[in-house]
């Protein structure tokens, strides 16, 4: 990873989009900082398209649309999205109703399973506003060991789901998307705009496991300093890094970008 004064002015200026997971990137465990939300807005002021991808609820992604400063909002880690066009409100999903009820059955006795099998382990606290995955709590509420977070994914996968472990969460899901898939996807649907034919010009910032599909598909990805708590679980870290963490470190990241953009 270099840091993140080596991200050059030539590409900042081209620039046509961000975009960033939530949860200890944009946030400071939990907390949206008005520095952060600030930069967040700073970034959208300037022209820049967001786009908010995470591992959280598509319930919470319909307040995220109507009222952050972002095109879309892609929750579930791909899983679906929403975004608000004028007055008009428009959701997505990755699978369709008839393959998301088929998955629901399936992932409703792994649930029952993991919960009986692991003493101690909860469902996330927003699993209610969920409508594609399973998550369950590993840090956020609770701190599950980093062996038991291991057999709980080993417990997903021989039921046929697919894992993903953020620095919150331990999802459960079936289907083959990600977070820089659902971006693709939302924005082609919603927009008609064509991410992967401007790849380039698309910065994506996370810090966790659950960015790693982002860190390896986008060429400029920016990790804040709390994404080395995480590199063993990505295969591609971020080409760059800044010297502060979480809400801070997004702060930095969109001071960057912006000194660089002339603004």
């Amino acid at each position: 990873m270099r840091p993140l004064r080596e991200l050059d002015r030539a590409s900042c200026r081209d620039l046509v989009g961000v975009v960033f997971d939530i949860d200890d990137t944009l946030t400071d465990h939990g907390l949206l900082t008005d520095h952060a939300y600030a930069a967040l807005c700073d970034l959208g002021r300037d022209g820049l398209t967001l786009v908010a991808v995470t591992g959280r609820p598509l319930g919470w992604c319909d307040l995220l649309a109507r009222l952050w400063p972002v095109a879309v909002a892609v929750g579930e880690n791909g899983g679906g999205w929403v975004a608000k066009v004028g007055k008009n409100v428009h959701e997505g999903y990755w699978d369709d109703e008839e393959r998301r009820r088929e998955q629901r059955a399936v992932l409703a006795s792994l649930t029952d399973e993991a919960l009986s099998t692991f003493p101690g382990l909860c469902l996330a606290s927003d699993q209610r506003h969920r409508r594609v995955d399973v998550a369950f709590d590993i840090g956020e509420d609770v701190q599950l060991p980093a062996t038991e977070i291991a057999r709980l994914c080993a417990l997903i996968a021989s039921r046929g789901a697919r894992s993903l472990v953020s620095s919150v969460h331990a999802h459960a899901f079936f289907g083959d998307h990600d977070k820089p898939r659902g971006a693709a996807r939302a924005l082609q649907t919603v927009f008609g705009r064509d991410m992967a034919a401007e790849k380039q010009r698309w910065l994506f910032l996370g810090d966790s496991g659950n960015d790693a599909a982002a860190f390896a598909s986008f060429p400029l990805s920016v990790g804040v300093a709390n994404v080395r708590e995480h590199l063993a679980r990505l295969p591609v870290p971020p080409a760059f890094v800044a010297e502060a963490g979480r809400g801070a470190g997004f702060a930095e990241i969109a001071a960057h970008v912006l000194a660089a953009r002339g603004t």
